[in-house]
């Protein structure tokens, strides 16, 4: 929780009532664990409650267990939907969005409300990153032809495919105004998957970030669902209106 505390203790001591949403969220079980570190005392009164706690995911059998579990602590102020993130209602403005291991493009719908609905801070831990991989197949960057050679055989293509993913991900964050920090959640002894992507709010966007991020879309030819989402066009693509 070291990690994520200082976005916490930001938006508490920042805002009356912050709204953090975990993205699909499994059981739930980070949302317990932030409940109980910063939420749960952080009322001054019964009639002032300080943060609510909103947990998206798309399995209702999970849901069901996690509110259950809710109600017999008394966390009041958890919230729960069953819903696909692509498909989810989200609150009109978000504080702090976490999404671990949100599959694939999951953690593209993530991001994209996030920005979308002014996110102060964002922690997501990537998983199963495949559609870029898909979207390489065949092509060669423009910029530099040797570069292909480094997604040629598909095993490198899944891999390269993951890692630019992620690095298109950081890099939107960041034109949409976002410092960010990439780093690990745990040892690789614990798992496989635990790149780690903080963002935290401080511009409204970077333009000179955008264009770099139009051009690494146009070297590769790729265009992941989060730049859909938001309206970015690889470099030397003709304008569309987002998705």
């Amino acid at each position: 929780m070291g990690l994520l505390r200082p976005a916490m203790e930001d938006i508490l001591a920042r805002h009356p009532s912050p709204v953090v949403v975990d993205a699909g969220s499994g059981n739930a079980y980070l949302g317990f664990i932030l409940y109980e570190l910063f939420l749960k005392d952080a009322a001054p009164d019964k009639d002032a409650p300080a943060g609510t706690l909103l947990s998206i995911e798309g399995r209702p059998e999970l849901t069901d267990r996690a509110r259950e579990r809710a109600q017999r602590l008394g966390f009041t102020r958890m919230q729960f939907q069953t819903a696909h993130l692509e498909a989810a209602t989200w609150p009109e403005r978000i504080h702090l969005l976490t999404a671990l291991h949100a599959c694939d493009t999951a953690t593209d719908d993530a991001l994209a409300a996030a920005i979308q609905h002014g996110a102060d801070h964002v922690a997501v831990v990537p998983c199963c990153q495949a559609e870029v991989a898909a979207q390489l197949k065949g092509k060669r960057p423009e910029v530099d032809t040797s570069l292909g050679m480094l997604f040629q055989h598909p095993w490198h293509r899944r891999e390269f495919g993951s890692h630019l993913t992620n690095v298109i991900r950081a890099m939107t964050l960041e034109a949409f105004g976002y410092q960010v920090t990439v780093t690990e959640l745990t040892g690789w002894e614990h798992s496989l998957k635990n790149e780690l992507i903080l963002g935290r709010r401080v511009h409204k966007e970077s333009r000179p970030a955008r264009a770099k991020l139009e051009a690494l879309l146009g070297s590769f030819g790729v265009q992941p669902k989060l730049t859909r989402l938001l309206g970015v066009e690889p470099a030397g693509a003709t304008r569309t209106s987002p998705v």
